[in-house]
């Protein structure tokens, strides 16, 4: 697992926007975190009252594994903005520079045949052969937006996950500016 090119946008102006509802004057309030926020922030899943973090938005490059991947797709709120293809480059790529360390090397080598194969015939019935023998460690990088409300729902969820990216990811998402009051909480 691997992210890169991580941005974060409308911190200050969704924990500004947080303090609306008891406002009288918008124009009062601040962008500072406050125990209101980080209990608005921290508020059961489903209540709602944690809707301003949908406006922190984060705009990353993610690499996962075939694995991963379709388990991150269950998230409705991650949405992919590109991603590499095995449909169009499964053929071109460097097969092992793409799996993961979890992929049996005798696995590798028959996929090392399949891609040599199908790019000697161009046969359609090979191509299909290769996309669908593609083990679950093989990793693709895909350019992701969430906000920090899925990303509370996602740590909830898989930060003791068995995958080990999974653990990963949830450690990055720590990271994140203002993550233990606003996606932490109390997990």
């Amino acid at each position: 697992m691997k992210i890169e090119n991580v941005k974060i946008y409308d911190l200050e102006e969704c924990v500004k926007a947080s303090k609306y509802p008891m406002a009288v004057d918008t124009n009062e309030c601040s962008s500072e975190i406050v125990n209101t926020t980080v209990k608005l922030a921290s508020c059961k899943k489903g209540t709602a009252h944690d809707q301003f973090l949908t406006g922190i938005r984060v705009n990353f490059d993610l690499t996962f594994t075939n694995k991963a991947w379709v388990e991150l797709e269950r998230y409705r709120f991650i949405e992919f903005v590109s991603s590499q293809s095995t449909m169009h480059r499964i053929s071109k790529f460097d097969l092992r520079k793409q799996y993961n360390k979890y992929v049996d090397e005798r696995i590798i080598s028959i996929m090392e045949e399949l891609k040599d194969t199908y790019n000697k015939t161009q046969d359609p019935e090979d191509y299909l052969k290769l996309l669908y023998s593609n083990p679950a460690g093989f990793e693709l990088t895909a350019r992701l937006t969430t906000n920090y409300r899925a990303l509370k729902t996602v740590y909830s969820q898989r930060k003791n996950h068995r995958l080990p990216e999974w653990r990963e990811f949830c450690k990055w998402i720590e990271t994140l500016p203002n993550a233990q009051e606003l996606i932490l909480g109390d997990d």
